[in-house]
């Protein structure tokens, strides 16, 4: 299919203000990970505690995406995504005035910004409303690199936090919330063809349905890869190699870029040899450089190189796992974005946080980065045993026009 096909499929303003809307999100949904190194100085964290503050905005986020997904549901996602929006402004105030003194205290922010987390669940069925099977994949690819916000996060908040102090980066990050949410309102708009919404006993029905639960076992290891590293990578640098704030945060945003910019790669490339080939492919590589990082490479140049990669693998993951997604339920894509964005949310909690633990356990990350590449193996082998019977029943030529 022709490139322009796409653009004149759907609505590109929506697909467009859908992607800055979650890029900023995103942005401060993880902004706890490049501020880690200052706050756990300040506070005097411990490794666990550093792990947990980074890691606990990922568990908000996952279970939140859940409630976002019924809003979606029930008031459309555009209204669904500007009620996020408020409320993580309105936290980002609190932020930004409040009294940020205490471990706990770094807690509760991490819960307020799992509202941000939680955008995922809104923008994608924002986009994906407006487009026809064969370009599901491109268009949630699109609207889904929103994830390199948390570059951003990495690559400005240390550098903003040693010249402002660390808690006026709150404040800073007020300005793009501001005109993100401007944007959004002003040109995203609702897909006329939205399904009608369902009760709460119907989106249980969904979870009876086994595709879902391996949906959000896969995504759960692509996405949560990649958040989980995003989150903590800054940290694992610092600590890893004894690397400034400033240092760490560079060399965490190149790995996350890495990452988020091949999202709509994969979708594209899923459109075009299929999902299930495209993932079995990405959680090769993916395991493989996690197996290599695992080591605990001498050089932090090597270490970002096989991050780099290992990033590449899972961002491009994430882009195959929502080109599938909408073939099998696009009817309650509402609630499966919600679902499988939980899983990917409770993926990156696992990660990040058992980092930490290894760390102050046993001195070395190297645990933590082991048992994440073993669960890629663990999912390359569960889409192997699924895919014939995806492909001859969902998945068929008479089914969908998406390639499988």
């Amino acid at each position: 299919m022709q490139k322009s096909s796409f653009w004149k499929a759907g609505h590109t303003p929506t697909l467009l203000a859908a992607f800055f809307y979650f890029d900023l999100s995103f942005m401060v949904w993880v902004i706890l990970g490049p501020l880690g190194i200052l706050i756990a100085k300040d506070l005097g964290l411990s490794a666990a505690q550093k792990g947990m503050i980074v890691a606990t905005p990922l568990l908000a986020g996952a279970l939140l995406r859940i409630v976002m997904g019924v809003l979606v549901d029930h008031l459309k996602p555009k209204t669904a995504g500007a009620i996020g929006q408020v409320i993580v402004i309105a936290g980002m105030f609190w932020a930004w005035l409040g009294n940020l003194d205490t471990y706990s205290s770094i807690l509760t922010l991490g819960i307020l910004l799992g509202v941000a987390g939680a955008a995922f669940a809104a923008a994608l069925p924002l986009a994906s409303r407006w487009y026809p099977p064969e370009h599901q994949g491109t268009a949630l690819g699109i609207a889904g690199a929103g994830n390199s916000g948390t570059a951003f996060a990495a690559l400005f908040a240390p550098g903003l936090a040693l010249a402002f102090g660390w808690q006026n980066v709150f404040g800073w990050c007020l300005i793009p919330l501001g005109i993100a949410f401007v944007v959004y309102m002003v040109f995203a708009k609702d897909a006329p063809s939205a399904p009608p919404p369902k009760s709460m006993v119907e989106y249980l029905h969904v979870l009876k349905d086994k595709d879902a639960w391996w949906f959000m076992f896969f995504y759960g290891v692509t996405f949560g890869g990649f958040s989980g590293l995003a989150s903590s990578l800054a940290i694992y640098f610092n600590g890893q190699y004894g690397l400034s704030a400033v240092t760490a945060g560079y060399f965490t945003a190149a790995c996350v870029f890495a990452g988020s910019l091949v999202r709509p790669l994969g979708g594209r490339i899923a459109d075009r040899i299929g999902g299930i080939k495209t993932l079995s492919i990405m959680y090769m590589l993916a395991a493989t450089f996690l197996f290599i990082a695992s080591v605990g490479l001498q050089s932090p140049m090597t270490a970002v190189l096989v991050f780099v990669m290992a990033m590449l693998a899972l961002g491009t993951g994430n882009g195959a796992v929502f080109q599938l997604v909408p073939q099998r339920f696009r009817k309650e894509i509402g609630v499966m974005t919600g679902l499988v964005g939980m899983a990917g949310g409770v993926g990156g909690f696992f990660l990040a946080s058992s980092l930490g633990y290894a760390k102050q356990l046993t001195g070395s990350y190297q645990a933590g980065l082991v048992i994440f590449a073993s669960l890629a193996v663990i999912a390359l082998i569960g889409l192997s045993l699924v895919k014939g019977r995806w492909r001859t029943t969902w998945g068929s030529a008479a089914m969908t026009t998406a390639k499988i």
